[in-house]
C-alpha cells in the first residue's frame, strides 16, 4: 500500500508567525497562521486538513459498505466540522462531527443507519483519530 507524503514549514513565533503547507501531489496546499487556527483570519489550519480528510474517508468507507449489501449509493454528501479547544495543558482536537446525506437506492433507513455506524467507526481515517469524538448524523435524501 502507499505511502502518502505532505510537508510543513512554519517561520516565527506562535502569534506572528506563518506557516504553509503541501501534499506531495501539489493537489493541497496552504496557508495558516495563528488567526487561521485560532480565529477567522484568512487562511487554512490543520482541523480543515483533518474535516477533509474525514469527511472524504467516510463517504468513500460508506459507499464501499453500501456496495457490499447490494445497495450501491448513486450520491454520499459529507460536511465534517473538527473542533479544537483550550484546555488547562494546551490545544485539543476534540470533536468531529460528520453530516452526511446520501442518495441509496433500495435500501430502508435502519439498514442504512446500521451501516453508516459502522463505518464511522471502521473507516481509516477515523480509526486513526481514535481519540477524537466522532459524531454522526447520517441520513437518506
Amino acid at each position: 500500500m502507499p505511502t502518502r507524503k505532505a510537508n510543513a514549514t512554519w517561520e516565527g513565533g506562535l502569534q506572528s508567525g506563518k506557516g504553509s503547507f503541501e501534499g506531495e501531489s501539489g493537489a493541497i496546499q496552504g496557508s495558516y497562521s495563528f488567526g487561521s487556527r485560532f480565529g477567522d483570519a484568512g487562511g487554512t489550519n490543520p482541523e480543515e486538513l483533518l474535516a477533509a480528510a474525514e469527511a472524504a474517508c467516510f463517504s468513500m468507507a460508506l459507499a464501499v459498505g453500501l456496495e457490499q449489501n447490494g445497495t450501491p449509493a448513486t450520491r454520499v454528501h459529507t460536511d465534517a466540522a473538527c473542533t479544537i479547544t483550550k484546555e488547562a495543558e494546551g490545544f485539543r482536537i476534540t470533536t468531529i462531527a460528520l453530516r452526511c446525506l446520501a442518495q441509496v437506492p433500495n435500501v430502508d433507513a435502519d439498514t442504512f443507519a446500521s451501516i453508516a455506524a459502522a463505518t464511522k467507526a471502521g473507516c481509516p481515517v477515523s480509526k486513526a483519530l481514535a481519540g477524537v469524538d466522532i459524531q454522526l448524523d447520517a441520513a437518506l435524501e
